[in-house]
């Protein structure tokens, strides 16, 4: 038995005396995302540097994004259990720890293995998400209303951060010589994140009726990694979607989780409860988030490439510099921002299965204008910003209906899970709109044609409409049964 098995007495419960106060609670949690966002956002501007930097290829940064996902994959759903088990704070504390050394590795990074090992510990901020959930779900007189807003407050720190990342590298980039230093910012915000969360973030019961499935978890890995590197290798040179190698990893990667599946129903006390899928709610929430992340990761690089093209290189584009790339995502990424902190009031307003819904039709009108005016620069920021509001909402409402569809002592997994999702859900749109790219660049050119843009937000419209489809069959919630609770037509609880 490990020691992460057996917690400290001490550990077993929140300490008693004075509570630690909301605002205090808020400030910690609202630090931690932004230095989350900060991870996610500060690489942006400097890819084109740092291929002369660290003498490395456009096409070996694509394994950055590759590691990430990979790492997401395997922390996420250890560290969500892990929370569950035994104390969220405890386990955000070394979870913290690890992504703080990432950065440091990040920091000091003269070639690319460095580079990327730091990567890969930084991708642990995926744990994040679900364990500061727990926090504030689990937390004394903490009712769904007030974790719903916690939640929109988180989502709109993370796009923050991502915002504050992108313009502090590039700021530290332009005013010094050194092409790596931008690097350090990292591990500036995560520094600051743990010693600020360390004295302030309160502790949350720990659940010590279980153990961690560690025979489940590593089986759950092994699928996770291999499906989703299939996925982010796919249409990569040596990788066509027709090689047998690609297909060996996914037809692998479905083998081990069908595996894994039928172990997880099986144990007492699983990594993830595959038995809370038999919920109608579960399903849908979980399909919605597939389709809205497709979206919102899939155009993550067409966009700003779209940006930056001149007339003369391809025929379209903006021919904006990397400074007016920034400014011309910036009201996309405050729409994103916007639509998560309204999605709590909204969904008051309209349900929770109508705001699916609204999000879902705003991603879908933007796309869908995005391809007819892209030649306008004020339509087409317009345009992506309409998009970023629906994303805002998703953002907010599959997160907090995943976390609602399951018990409490299993909150950060509930929310690991949608994590998950969205990571899965990003990559295949990325592998797609890569495809599509390819398909599209011409022998020996660098840019693909307009095709590849128009029909990349085309298909993006299409996924949004079937997100909205899917959200049409989401049951709201009846406040006089539990927030567990999801009936099926009979009339019947699934246990």
């Amino acid at each position: 038995m490990t020691a992460l098995d057996a917690p400290p007495p001490a550990l077993s419960a929140p300490r008693a005396g004075r509570p630690t106060p909301a605002a205090a609670i808020i400030t910690s949690v609202v630090i931690v995302e932004l230095s989350s966002g900060v991870i996610q956002g500060f690489l942006s501007p400097l890819l084109k540097n740092l291929t002369t930097a660290l003498g490395i290829t456009v096409a070996d940064l694509n394994w950055i994004s590759i590691a990430n996902l990979l790492a997401s994959a395997v922390f996420t759903p250890v560290l969500s259990r892990l929370g569950d088990l035994h104390g969220h704070r405890r386990i955000l504390r070394w979870n913290l720890a690890l992504v703080l050394v990432g950065s440091l590795l990040v920091g000091l990074a003269r070639d690319f293995a460095t580079l990327l090992t730091g990567q890969i510990l930084q991708g642990a901020i995926a744990g994040f998400f679900p364990l500061l959930v727990g926090i504030l779900r689990n937390r004394p007189g903490a009712g769904d209303a007030e974790s719903r807003r916690g939640i929109s407050v988180m989502v709109a720190a993370l796009v923050a951060g991502m915002t504050l990342g992108l313009f502090a590298s590039g700021a530290v980039a332009a005013s010094i010589d050194n092409p790596t230093g931008a690097l350090w910012v990292p591990a500036v915000a995560v520094t600051i994140a743990f010693a600020v969360s360390w004295p302030l973030l309160p502790e949350t019961p720990a659940h010590n009726a279980g153990r961690v499935d560690w025979v489940g978890g590593l089986l759950l890995c092994a699928a996770l990694v291999a499906i989703m590197l299939g996925l982010g290798l796919g249409g990569a040179p040596g990788w066509a979607w027709s090689s047998v190698r690609l297909w060996t990893l996914l037809v692998g990667g479905a083998a081990v989780l069908a595996v894994w599946i039928a172990v997880e129903v099986r144990v007492p006390h699983p990594m993830i409860d595959v038995k809370m899928f038999r919920r109608r709610n579960v399903v849908v929430v979980s399909l919605v988030t597939v389709t809205f992340s497709f979206c919102m990761f899939g155009l993550q690089i067409a966009n700003p490439v779209f940006y930056g093209t001149t007339g003369a290189e391809a025929g379209y584009g903006l021919g904006l510099d990397p400074l007016g790339i920034g400014l011309a995502m910036l009201p996309y990424l405050v729409a994103i921002a916007l639509g998560a902190l309204l999605a709590p009031a909204v969904a008051i307003r309209i349900t929770d299965r109508s705001t699916l819904i609204t999000g879902s039709a705003l991603m879908a009108v933007g796309y869908a204008l995005s391809a007819a005016a892209h030649d306008f620069a004020t339509a087409l920021i317009a345009a992506n910003a309409l998009s970023g509001i629906g994303i805002g909402f998703l953002q907010h409402s599959t997160r907090t209906l995943a976390v609602e569809a399951v018990p409490h002592e299993q909150t950060s997994v509930g929310s690991g899970i949608n994590e998950l999702l969205i990571s899965v859900g990003g990559s295949l749109g990325a592998a797609v709109v890569l495809t599509v790219s390819a398909a599209h660049t011409p022998v020996g050119a660098t840019l693909p044609g307009l095709g590849a843009y128009t029909t990349s937000w085309t298909l993006c419209a299409l996924v949004s409409l079937l997100g909205a489809g899917f959200a049409l069959l989401h049951r709201n919630r009846d406040n006089s049964i539990s927030p567990v609770r999801d009936t099926a037509s009979d009339g019947k609880e699934h246990q």
